[in-house]
């Protein structure tokens, strides 16, 4: 074994799917998830997967004394993955206190705890959000970060400075932040895939949850923008590429090839695809023709933004492989295999 890697919110979408990876790499794994946006079941599926059932305990990152029995149970922890978050735009412009508390607070834990228990390096998952509404596009990370757009993208921001900040201040820790564009997709085998609790605030289960009749009918927010057919345009990356980003961060700082104490690398594909030319590819791939509707513009919505993820391929050695009509047919026959199983 490589080593053993903790990653909060490793029962979620990514996180199930960076487990996978980490665990097909050679590293074990600890999974903290407090499930308010994710089940226990994919501990399941990353078994099938891959043979092995990584660690699990049920834990809130706001919980420090929890965290601290945590790292005392395991001294040999290696790196941390930190995805545990509140992730939808929408909601956080509604509740933003809600997004403040949780998404500062465990950060601040864990990096709290970091240098008490010797593990000195963590990825941080981040989003392109803290671009804001780009001046150009593709966008590159030496772009200006700009006041946030949502409560959301705010907390993405103000976690960077405290990383930064922290590691200014003579912290032993090293971090790679990794800035996503749009995940989507599932896993090839349709063990694990994105299934949020309650109504989806992501697009891709919003459009396969209609196409399967889940929901009555999916929204669009806005046909007006600057763009080809006036919908938003976004990177969509695949998962399971993105995943494998993370093992790669992983890889290079217990290897301390990183050139910096804190690194940040832009992970998309490079291309931009809009909301309705997602919905025609999806059409396209399943057969389904989607029941939606143009509504108009939600708060906190970025009109276009795409990577350019050129640092990310040269330092990294990480490209985005998967096409988006691959990502696509997997997220549908992950919605397939739900009804299958009788979850939705």
């Amino acid at each position: 074994m490589k080593g053993k890697i903790l990653v909060t919110g490793g029962a979620g979408y990514i996180g199930s799917h960076t487990v996978v990876e980490l665990q097909n790499a050679g590293y074990s794994v600890v999974i903290i998830d407090d499930l308010s946006n994710s089940t226990a079941d994919s501990i399941d599926g990353i078994e099938r997967i891959t043979g092995i059932r990584p660690v699990f305990q049920k834990l809130d990152c706001n919980d420090l004394e929890g965290l601290r029995k945590l790292f005392t149970a395991h001294p040999d922890i290696k790196g941390i993955i930190h995805f545990a978050a509140s992730k939808a735009v929408g909601e956080s412009v509604q509740k933003p206190l809600l997004y403040y508390r949780n998404n500062l607070n465990s950060l601040i834990n864990l990096l709290d705890l970091m240098p008490q228990f010797g593990v000195k390096n963590i990825v941080f998952s981040s989003s392109c959000t803290v671009y804001g509404e780009p001046d150009v596009n593709p966008i590159d990370e030496t772009a200006p970060v700009k006041p946030a757009e949502s409560p959301y993208g705010n907390t993405k921001q103000i976690n960077e400075e405290i990383i930064k900040d922290f590691v200014r201040s003579g912290a032993d820790i090293k971090s790679i932040i990794l800035r996503y564009f749009n995940p989507i997709g599932a896993h090839p085998s349709t063990e694990i895939g994105e299934l949020p609790n309650g109504v989806p605030q992501n697009l891709v289960p919003y459009i396969t949850q209609t196409a399967i009749g889940v929901r009555e009918q999916m929204s669009v927010f806005g046909d007006d923008y600057n763009t080809p057919d006036g919908s938003c345009i976004r990177d969509f990356i695949n998962v399971v590429d993105l995943a494998k980003a993370h093992v790669i961060a992983i890889d290079r700082m217990l290897e301390n090839k990183s050139e910096e104490k804190v690194e940040i690398f832009n992970l998309g594909t490079g291309r931009g695809v809009s909301v309705l030319e997602l919905i025609n590819v999806f059409e396209k791939v399943s057969g389904v023709k989607l029941n939606y509707k143009i509504v108009g513009r939600r708060e906190g919505d970025i009109e276009k933004i795409w990577a350019e993820p050129k640092h990310a391929n040269i330092v990294l050695g990480w490209t985005a492989k998967e096409n988006i009509e691959n990502t696509m047919d997997s997220a549908w026959k992950w919605q397939l295999k739900l009804r299958e199983k009788g979850i939705m």
